[in-house]
Parts: C-alpha cells; sequence; structure tokens
C-alpha cells in the first residue's frame, strides 16, 4: 500500500506500488503456498494471471510432487467474471471459484470446463469456503486482495497473518480502493498484533505480522 493506505488509483492503468525485490518476494511466498485468492473485483480490474514467475520454483514445486503454481482462488457475489481472463486461460494450476448460491448455476454454465464452481451460501461464507478448501488439501492460503476481501478476513478473525508491503509515496485520492474499509477489527488496541519482521526491499519497506488468536477462558475466569 501507499504511506496513506491505499492499493491502487484512479487511473484505469493499474498503479505498482512495489519494485522488483518486492515482487520477487511475493513471487516466493505464492510458490511457498497451496492456493492464492483474490475478488472477482481484483480478476475484473487487474486481469491477473497469479502465476509463480520463477522456473526455478516451478521446477522446485514439482520436483515436491505439486503442481507447478498453485490453484487460483476468487470469490463472486454475482458471477460477473468472463472466461476468457487470464484467471481463467494462464497457467494450468487449478481454477476454484466460489460463488453466491444465486450465481452458481448461470456461472458453472458460462464457465464451463474453465474451473470449477462452489456453491460458497448467500451471501459468500468465508468460513465455508475455508472448509471446503481445506478438504482440497489447502493448507496454506494467500490472500492477495482486493481491499473488501482483505477487510473480509480481518473482520472475521480468520487471517494468520499479514504481510504488509508500504510503498514510499502517497496517493491523496480519498476515493481510490484502501488496503481494507472500515469495520469493528478484533485486531484492535486490545488485541495488538506482533511484529515479526521488517526488511527493506529497495525503496519499499516489508512489515510482517501475526495475528494473536483470541485467548480461550480459563478455569476461574470471570
Amino acid at each position: 500500500m501507499s504511506v496513506d493506505g491505499h492499493i491502487d488509483d484512479g487511473a484505469p492503468e493499474r498503479l505498482l506500488l512495489s519494485g522488483d525485490e518486492d515482487f520477487d518476494r511475493v513471487d516466493e511466498v505464492r510458490a511457498g503456498c497451496d492456493a492464492i485468492m483474490v475478488g472477482a473485483g481484483t480478476v475484473r480490474r487487474d486481469d491477473p494471471r497469479l502465476l509463480v514467475r520463477s522456473p526455478v520454483r516451478r521446477r522446485e514445486r514439482v520436483a515436491r510432487g505439486l503442481p507447478a503454481c498453485p490453484a487460483k482462488v476468487t470469490l463472486t457475489a454475482t458471477g460477473d467474471l468472463d472466461p476468457a481472463g487470464r484467471f481463467f486461460t494462464a497457467g494450468d494450476a487449478e481454477k476454484i471459484v466460489y460463488a453466491a448460491s444465486g450465481a452458481v448455476e448461470g456461472l458453472a454454465s458460462r464457465l464451463g470446463a474453465a474451473a470449477t464452481v462452489v456453491d460458497a451460501g448467500d451471501p459468500v461464507d468465508l468460513r465455508r469456503v475455508l472448509r471446503d478448501l481445506a478438504g482440497r488439501g489447502v493448507r496454506r492460503l494467500m490472500v492477495e486482495g482486493g481491499g473488501s476481501v482483505h477487510t473480509r478476513f480481518l473482520l472475521e478473525d480468520l487471517a494468520d497473518e499479514i504481510q504488509l508491503a508500504v510503498a514510499p509515496f502517497f496517493v491523496g485520492d480519498p476515493a481510490a480502493p484502501r488496503f481494507v474499509g472500515g469495520g469493528r477489527f478484533p485486531q484492535g488496541p486490545l488485541r495488538r498484533m506482533d511484529l515479526a519482521e521488517v526488511r527493506a526491499l529497495g525503496d519499499v519497506v516489508l512489515l510482517r505480522y501475526l495475528i494473536r488468536r483470541e485467548r480461550s477462558p480459563e478455569r476461574g475466569d470471570r
């Protein structure tokens, strides 16, 4: 994000916040995951490929008996997804779309063999999504965005850590999308996150926070 918390600006072209070093770090994280998730808005706006870029990392995954790239996952309330987008056409990774109940039938017909469409409830239930992913062997899920997906995972206390790269400039547009929207986040002043790492990556700084789990009440607690 920018220093003032934005993940994009208002221009038609995607705003590049990171430099080469951070893009390589993201590629390394992708290579260590079982699946990568983005929201349908990100699929429509950015047309991402969501692939591991490094040939070395792809070969290392294959040597471990894994697909060359993690599975691609998206969430949609409306089913408004284009099967010609790079999310569906780039690479051989498994593609899974979790759709609101009312959008499942039409979306499955439109996507055909391009992706597996799964009923995720109405509205889309993230816990249901995560249970289904776990049943498919996903143990480490990378949630890349956008802001509405980040917000839901944090508000519902479903994230284990945040890897936040801060770019050294301001966007300054109050209408531009932010890293998260508003809400009553459980990770507040009374439940601070643990700073696990600070790393300079060119002119970008990585902040890695571990999210504390709620402590279970013990005998004698009031």
